[in-house]
């Protein structure tokens, strides 16, 4: 649906309010209730107009410190907040490496670099997560169906409505406080299946400091990438 010259993906769902998304890559949605109908959804978003375009205007300030990454000798790379540099090697190993601060790529393998990065996100985010996840399951008193590490486009994670939790692999380059954020976000969708208040409550009161890695994520999120 096209809305003031902005095209907007509309998203029904079992909801009674309208929320409207700038997606990581900027583009905009809008979820809304299955009942309405068209010319009742671009009512309420020509209302939400003003909040649209403030919000593209942000993430459009925010992306001007987008990195674009290069695999070669000495280019950053994210791992749990930090960046570390990459350093190509003569000799063959085994996808990327971290040792003594440093990615190590065989030159060889130079032409498949972000494949094998992808790799390692995966498998460090899946050693990572389970035994964070434990320990909030516990608390909340859930129980996710399967967990999985994965693609996941412009979510950071999801919880699907069997109870299914995924990961983004990327999340793997966020501080470890904020990978404690996402994963009880989604933990706790198994209670609240939306962002109503009392969703919020409930992660405020397993993680009372939450709005700051929620903060990190707004500003830092656009350099979670390769």
């Amino acid at each position: 649906m096209r809305v003031s010259g902005v095209d907007i993906v509309i998203q029904k769902s079992e909801r009674k309010t309208v929320s409207i998304f700038i997606e990581r890559d900027g583009t905009v949605s809008a979820r809304v209730p299955e009942k309405l109908s068209d010319d009742e959804i671009r009512d309420i978003i020509k209302a939400k107009e003003y909040q649209i375009f403030k919000n593209l205007a942000e993430w459009t300030q925010l992306n001007e410190n987008a990195v674009k990454r290069e695999y070669v000798n000495g280019q950053s790379f994210l791992y749990l907040g930090r960046n570390y540099r990459l350093k190509l090697v003569d000799e063959k190993l085994e996808g990327i490496q971290f040792k003594r601060n440093t990615f190590l790529l065989s030159k060889t393998d130079k032409n498949k670099a972000k494949e094998l990065f992808v790799t390692f996100y995966k498998d460090k985010l899946n050693s990572k997560i389970h035994p964070i996840i434990e320990r909030y399951k516990n608390q909340l008193g859930v129980e996710p169906n399967q967990i999985k590490v994965m693609e996941l486009q412009n979510r950071w994670a999801s919880c699907t409505p069997n109870g299914n939790v995924n990961f983004h692999w990327k999340c793997a380059m966020a501080p470890i406080d904020v990978l404690h954020y996402i994963i009880v976000h989604e933990l706790v969708h198994l209670i609240h299946n939306n962002h109503t208040q009392a969703f919020w409550n409930e992660v405020d009161k397993v993680l009372p400091n939450y709005q700051e890695q929620v903060n990190w994520l707004k500003i830092n999120g656009v350099g979670m990438s390769l």
